[in-house]
C-alpha cells in the first residue's frame, strides 16, 4: 500500500478516536475502494481461507472458493475496533448449482486471532445472519428469514456491518444493514473482550460443497463514529 494512503488512514483513525466512539455517534467515511484498478483491488489482503482464488474485472474483485475451504475473507487497510464496513456484493451464477443454496456473502469486523463478528447473507435462501465467532464456536446473535431485500444470483446486495461500543459500559452494539434498512441487530454483553481483532473485511462462504463458489465485491466503504 502506498505510504501516502497508509498515513491518511492512520491520521483519520487517530482523529476519530479522539472525538468519540459510541453507538449513537454519527459516522464519517475514511476509506473507499471502487475496485476500478488492479492497485485498488490489491489493497484488500487475504485474512483467512486455505484455497482462495482472486481475480477481477474493470470494476469488481472476484473471489472463488477452493476445495475444503468453507470461507475466504479479505481485509481492508483500515485498523480499528469501532467502525462500519459496507460493500456491494454478488453471488455469481458460475457457482455450481449444488452449492448455490448454502452459499453466502459476508462482512466481518473486529476480525483477528480466529475470531470476529460477521454478517452473512444467503442470496438463494433470502436469509440474513449476525454471528459472533470465536475459534470454532459460533454464536448466532440474530437471524432474519424470508428477507425480501435479499437479492439472488448475479444481483447486487448492499451490505453494511456496524460494530461499536454501546452507550452502556461493557456492551457492544452489532448491526447489519441491507441498503439503508436495518435487518439484524444485537448487543454483545461480553464487551467484545473475546474478540481482540481490529480488522474489517469482506467474506464469501458455503455451508457445504464450497469448491467453485464465486462472488464479486465492489464499492467497499469504511466509516468510523465521531461526535460533533
Amino acid at each position: 500500500m502506498p505510504m501516502r494512503l497508509k498515513a491518511t488512514l492512520i491520521a483519520a483513525l487517530a482523529a476519530a478516536a479522539l472525538l468519540a466512539a459510541s453507538a449513537s455517534a454519527a459516522m464519517v467515511g475514511i476509506y473507499r475502494n471502487g475496485m476500478d484498478t488492479t492497485g485498488q483491488r490489491g489493497q484488500l489482503l487475504k485474512l483467512s481461507g486455505k484455497e482462495c482464488a482472486r481475480g477481477g474485472s474493470e470494476s469488481a474483485l472476484k473471489v472463488t472458493l477452493g476445495k475444503a475451504t468453507p470461507e475466504c475473507s479479505y481485509r481492508t487497510p483500515v485498523i480499528g475496533r469501532n467502525m462500519e464496513i459496507g460493500a456491494t456484493e454478488r453471488l455469481l451464477s458460475t457457482t455450481p448449482k449444488p452449492s448455490q443454496h448454502g452459499a453466502y456473502l459476508g462482512l466481518a469486523a473486529r476480525a483477528g486471532g480466529n475470531a470476529r463478528f460477521e454478517l452473512r447473507v444467503f442470496p438463494l435462501q433470502r436469509k440474513v445472519q449476525l454471528l459472533k465467532i470465536v475459534s470454532s464456536e459460533i454464536t448466532y446473535l440474530a437471524i432474519d428469514k424470508n428477507e425480501k431485500a435479499v437479492m439472488g444470483l448475479n444481483k447486487a446486495n448492499a451490505l453494511r456491518l456496524r460494530v461499536v461500543n454501546g452507550s452502556e459500559k461493557g456492551k457492544v452494539q452489532v448491526t447489519g444493514y441491507l441498503g439503508n434498512a436495518t435487518v439484524v441487530e444485537a448487543t454483545d454483553e461480553s464487551g467484545g473482550a473475546s474478540l481482540p481483532g481490529q480488522f474489517s473485511g469482506i467474506s464469501l462462504g458455503a455451508l457445504k460443497s464450497p469448491n467453485g463458489v464465486a462472488g464479486s465485491y465492489d464499492d467497499v466503504l469504511v466509516r468510523v463514529p465521531v461526535r460533533f
